[in-house]
């Protein structure tokens, strides 16, 4: 199939908002998926994330048959089906209405409505509405299966050039600049305890020169990646340090769906962080006692007073012996 961005406009028919026709119980055969010998209650449907050509034979089956498709937004997904010639029954689920959605959903699902669940793009829940429809789901006892397929931030790692596993999906960073640097100093914090991994966010193109300046104060000038329009015509992922990723954005801002990818922390700068800690806290233990220590050094460095504490009172534990 031609490449193609699944969120163009479509041919208009068939109509993709008209349910499909009645239908007896379906066989096990039908090409629904079943757990346990039963049908699952409900399936979440990986989609395109810009080829419509990704989309697979199982997903396009799933959405054919379901009673219903609970979609972020159904102009889009109409598109969708449309591109695809299906007709489905098209129901809103996002974030603001999925609490009060759910009891009803769980009503159909138990009268044997087969729902089917799909975000704008890509793979549900990531990022995107579901979870708590899952979990509700789960305990109420009823079958919950996923049909795989495309995913930005995992296309995006795999490409990167930097260690796959392990890794964090962080989902969008905070919009504001204020708790975008919390966000990220508690995650510096976690790896003074000892995390080491890439980690993959989300960004939008007129926030990310902010995200990436943040970055870079944060964490330092690592290994990174910047994927854009992955899987369409204007793919593109530029790799190097933080440093020379901001130059870049600077000379030539990126547009469409970006995904930022931080590599780890060396073994170096792992090191050089623990002995940046032991000598601010050793400096402030001369002039202060021990919780004025702990509390000034974890307010310039952002990492748990917990964390900063327990440091402490290991080196004074050192002085004394």
């Amino acid at each position: 199939m031609p490449e193609q961005d699944a969120r163009l406009d479509p041919p208009a028919d068939p109509d993709p908002s008209a349910p499909n026709p009645p239908r007896a119980a379906l066989p096990a055969g039908d090409g629904w998926p079943h757990l346990g010998g039963l049908p699952a209650c409900l399936v979440l449907v990986s989609t395109p994330i810009g080829n419509l050509g990704d989309m697979t034979t199982r997903a396009a089956t799933v959405l054919r048959l379901a009673d219903i498709v609970l979609c972020e937004d159904s102009r889009v997904t109409a598109r969708l089906l449309s591109a695809l010639g299906l007709r489905a029954r098209l129901e809103p689920f996002h974030d603001h209405n999925e609490d009060q959605r759910i009891p009803r959903l769980l009503e159909a699902a138990e009268a044997g409505q087969k729902l089917a669940l799909v975000s704008d793009a890509g793979t549900p829940l990531m990022s995107d509405p579901g979870f708590r429809l899952v979990r509700a789901m789960v305990a109420a006892g009823l079958g919950v299966t996923a049909i795989p397929g495309p995913n930005a931030a995992v296309t995006a790692l795999a490409l990167s050039g930097l260690p796959p596993h392990p890794y964090l999906f962080l989902g969008f960073p905070p919009p504001r600049g204020a708790a975008r640097r919390t966000a990220f100093a508690s995650l510096r914090a976690a790896e003074a305890a000892g995390l080491s991994a890439s980690m993959v966010w989300y960004e939008s193109p007129h926030r990310v020169a902010e995200t990436l300046g943040d970055l870079l104060t944060v964490f330092g000038d690592r290994p990174a990646a910047l994927a854009r329009e992955l899987t369409k015509h204007f793919e593109e992922v530029r790799r190097g340090p933080l440093s020379a990723l901001i130059a870049s954005v600077a000379a030539e801002a990126p547009r469409g769906e970006i995904t930022v990818v931080l590599g780890p922390p060396d073994a170096a700068q792992t090191e050089s962080q623990a002995e940046s800690l032991d000598a601010r806290l050793r400096a402030e233990l001369e002039r202060n006692r021990l919780r004025e220590a702990v509390a000034i050094v974890a307010a310039e460095t952002g990492l748990p007073r917990r964390q900063v504490y327990a440091r402490a009172l290991a080196l004074a534990g050192e002085a004394e012996g």
